[in-house]
């Protein structure tokens, strides 16, 4: 997201059954006592594990698009990835083998490479840029601006450029960290929590104590996936003009509803809300006070005197250009000091593990220190090293992409210069180590933070007279792309090293996922976008409004603050240097007390965006708080599920409407709230007498 694809570890770590346990009992012998022994490279990239992959490759897109398009915010769905995986698989394997005709059983490497390869799918959503940087490019977010929309600075989305363009930039970050998977992984032993900790779910799976728990959780998950759907159902049938449903319940009141302040009923952010942190969710609902409670009401008081009480609600002269630049300051402000925490963590790092050198496996020389390695580490060292893939396919990969790549992006946007692709293509494999380093160390990718460095410098560099907003938007989606798939193969890597996966088929899963998600995002964007007449415009049910805030950085850095309206620039200054001084208390006081300090990008969110979706996450965090308290082990062990059915049902179920929305078919009630003086108005209209 950009909360960015908030994660929770914790999540992770309690489905199965506690980290802790890993340590004091080896898991490997667990394995071999069960005569479990890994299967070769070429047996985890089963025909099976490919079709499961498709299947949830489109179910994911379709839940990731959905929240892409609407708020932004994605949680770490590695969970419903890896249990959904399991359940597939599982159940057709004991359908075979009731048959008599199993050849072979299912193994965790092959439900490593399945949920690597749904991952690296859906993924593509999420840095295809379908909510900001590529929707943002359209005539339909330029006209909501007024600067820079002439057709230099317009390509409208068609399903052929699209998934070439992606095809041809989102494999460089695959090739660019592959030759440095050892010294992460094995040297530098770098931590990758997520994939830690997705590995650690996948190892509980194929235990016998762990299946029995998998088997209840998919019911759970089950349960909750059909509820939601029939849900989201149940709620089409009312919304058949503008501002009808339960979608538009004014929960608190009609003056609240007005400012965004309302329960809107999504299953989807209630199981968004089970997920994330409890402190991502606070933040929101923070922000969405501070924004829609205090700020707006109290700048657009100043209507007529800061500008012009002739513009339109949408122009970003007006009210709307406050809500979205000091949004995009607090964002800026919040990238920029985690950028520079995290590069200094990881100079830092490399720093001190160069200096400690003589302790690392690279180095021959002999050491006096006595390092003790565990059983477990040993069996996954010397796996992971078999199978290597050797440093001049990965070197050569990278540079005949590049060069294609060069070559046709420029056909693809003309305003992207070839030398601009090949400075990027110089500077991308520093800034992919960076952050896939940076990502072991904390977690934490930097991906839209190396995008927005892009749209800066290369826009500016290509200048406002020849295309620069459209030029900054194509560069964000280059370097986007390559350092975002470069720390989720690191992640992938991890994974397969704890569970001991070939990184063979890690890495053909990765790329075989990434070559799905080129063709299924785009299939699925095309199909919201064709399906709904108003998509894209503020206030309607997909917004896509990070579409608006990445152009306008773009404009920002091609044209300077000339955009902002009256004292926005101020007051953008004040909260890009709040949302420093907040991360640099939430560092500096420590995990105990940071806890209690909102995050600045959360809540930033909702400044543009409204805190409607806010209730709806913090409704799932009190749920998932009293169940805890209630119930921890139980919560524990089935909140993930139950949250990801809640978020996958509503999510698929915008394939059939959007179906319906295609074929002409509307839903027949309309269910709207009015206040009292104007019901009484529109029942005289319609019974004059």
């Amino acid at each position: 997201m950009e909360v960015e694809r908030a994660k929770k570890d914790d999540d992770l770590n309690s489905a199965d059954g506690g980290g802790g346990s890993a340590e004091e009992v080896s898991v490997e012998r667990i394995f071999e006592e069960s005569a479990d022994a890994p299967p070769p490279w070429q047996n985890q990239l089963t025909f099976r594990a490919m079709i499961v992959s498709f299947i949830l490759s489109i179910l994911f897109t379709f839940v990731v698009m959905k929240l892409n398009l609407t708020t932004g915010i994605i949680p770490s769905l590695n969970i419903s990835a890896g249990l959904l995986s399991f359940f597939f698989v599982k159940t057709w394997t004991k359908i075979l083998n009731k048959a008599g005709i199993l050849k072979q059983p299912f193994t965790r490497q092959e439900n490593t490479v399945i949920q690597t390869c749904v991952v690296a799918s859906s993924g593509i959503a999420f840095s295809g840029g379908f909510g900001s940087y590529l929707f943002g490019m359209s005539e339909v977010v330029a006209k909501q601006s007024v600067e820079a929309n002439t057709p230099l600075n317009i390509k409208n989305p068609h399903l052929g450029w699209m998934i070439g363009f992606l095809f041809i930039v989102s494999f460089l970050g695959l090739f660019s960290v592959v030759p440095l998977r050892k010294i992460m992984i094995v040297d530098f032993k770098l931590t990758y929590p997520s994939g830690t900790a997705t590995a650690h779910l996948i190892n509980s799976f194929h235990t016998p104590q762990g299946a029995k728990l998998a088997k209840k959780q998919v019911r759970a998950l089950g349960k909750f996936f059909s509820f939601s759907f029939l849900w989201g159902f149940f709620q089409w049938f009312f919304t058949s003009g503008d501002g009808c449903g339960f979608a538009n319940f004014p929960t608190f009141g009609l003056e609240a509803y007005e400012n965004k302040f309302y329960f809107d009923f999504s299953a989807t952010y209630v199981g968004v809300g089970m997920i994330c942190p409890y402190l991502i969710n606070v933040s929101l609902l923070v922000g969405s006070i501070l924004s829609w409670g205090i700020m707006w009401p109290l700048i657009g008081a100043q209507k007529g005197k800061w500008y012009s009480a002739d513009l339109s609600s949408t122009s970003l002269h007006g009210l709307q250009g406050y809500k979205v630049f000091i949004a995009i300051a607090m964002i800026l402000g919040d990238g920029l000091y985690n950028f520079i925490k995290v590069l200094g963590r990881t100079v830092v790092g490399l720093y001190i593990q160069f200096k400690n050198r003589d302790a690392l496996p690279v180095n021959d020389r002999s050491s006096s220190t006595t390092v003790t390695i565990s059983y477990d580490d040993k069996r996954r060292t010397e796996l992971f090293l078999k199978d290597r893939i050797p440093s001049w396919i990965a070197v050569t990969g990278y540079v005949v992409m590049a060069i294609v790549s060069i070559i046709t992006v420029p056909h693809i946007f003309p305003q992207l210069r070839w030398y601009h692709i090949l400075t990027m293509y110089i500077i991308a494999p520093v800034l992919a180590f960076c952050n896939a380093y940076g990502c072991g160390l904390t977690d934490w990718s930097l991906a839209s933070t190396y995008g927005k460095l892009a749209i800066f410098t290369i826009g500016a560099w290509a200048g406002s007279a020849n295309g620069g907003v459209l030029a900054g938007l194509a560069a964000c989606g280059v370097m986007m792309n390559i350092v975002s798939t470069a720390s989720d193969l690191m992640q992938d890597f991890k994974t397969g090293y704890m569970t001991l996966a070939s990184p063979r088929s890690m890495f053909l899963s990765q790329a075989i996922g990434t070559a799905m998600g080129c063709v299924i995002s785009p299939c699925v964007f095309w199909l919201f976008y064709k399906a709904f007449p108003d998509f894209g415009q503020t206030g309607t049910a997909y917004p896509a409004p990070y579409a608006l805030v990445y152009r306008n950085m773009s404009i920002l850095g091609v044209e300077g603050f000339s955009a902002l309206p009256h004292n926005c620039l101020m007051i953008c200054y004040i909260f890009f240097a709040a949302a420093v001084f907040v991360n640099g208390v939430r560092d500096a006081v420590g995990p105990n007390w940071s806890r209690f300090i909102p995050l600045p990008m959360a809540m930033a969110i909702p400044f543009y965006i409204g805190g409607y979706f806010t209730i709806d996450m913090c409704v799932g965090s009190l749920i998932l708080f009293v169940w805890r308290k209630l119930n921890r082990p139980k919560a524990d062990a089935y909140s993930s599920a139950v949250a990801s059915g809640l978020i996958c049902g509503e999510g698929i179920w915008t394939l059939p409407s959007s179906v319906l929305a295609l074929a002409g078919v509307k839903p027949p009630i309309c269910m709207k709230f009015l206040s009292g003086a104007t019901n009484s108005k529109v029942d005289s209209f319609l019974n004059p007498s």
